[in-house]
């Protein structure tokens, strides 16, 4: 089976995507591939933070590997938190600091909607592949579920009436935005 190495400290993440990827792609954690440390994420794009990352990863292993990078991109913050969103709240800040964050920047705004966006960076033999994600929603006005991660417990997606936290994973794998770049992932590898 192929062998990629998934660019990511974040075990949240690992668990989603190894689940979309069983069967098809073997991945292999930073751990597993030996690598430590803080990976730079200083682009000022998603697509760029993700190619960042997997070029981190390429350039001490020299393995086919990808990364990921997400945004949540809010219509009444101008598209805030967007590609800041995992540091929202402050360069060490924890789920809980930047979803708190977001809900008071969000206080007696009507206009809820908000998107989350998943760029994927495929670095194949030293190329660059690029894949995206995108899912319409809007934003709670407080917390709701205990799945998930980050963002999810405010987020409800479109035709839907719970927030990511409160579906199941592989219903959320099915219709989110990491899901949707990773289906496209897929199918180029099996093409």
């Amino acid at each position: 089976m192929r062998e990629l190495i998934f660019a990511t400290n974040n075990k949240h993440k690992l668990e989603e995507v190894s689940q979309l990827l069983v069967g098809k792609v073997n991945i292999v954690s930073l751990a597993d591939a030996g690598l430590e440390g803080e990976i730079p994420e200083t682009a000022d794009t998603l697509q760029g933070n993700a190619l960042q990352k997997a070029q981190w990863v390429w350039e001490r292993t020299g393995k086919d590997c990808f990364a990921d990078d997400t945004g949540l991109e809010v219509d009444a913050l101008g598209g805030a938190p967007g590609v800041y969103s995992a540091r929202y709240a402050g360069e060490h800040c924890t789920f809980d600091d930047n979803v708190n964050k977001l809900l008071a920047a969000m206080e007696g705004k009507t206009n809820r909607k908000a998107a989350f966006r998943t760029v994927i960076c495929l670095i194949e033999g030293g190329e660059a592949r690029f894949f995206e994600g995108r899912v319409e929603g809007c934003i709670l006005t407080g917390r709701y579920g205990e799945g998930g991660f980050g963002y999810d417990p405010i987020f409800m997606p479109d035709r839907y009436a719970v927030s990511f936290a409160e579906m199941p994973l592989d219903v959320k794998n099915q219709i989110s935005h990491r899901g949707l770049a990773v289906k496209q992932l897929v199918n180029y590898l099996a093409n």
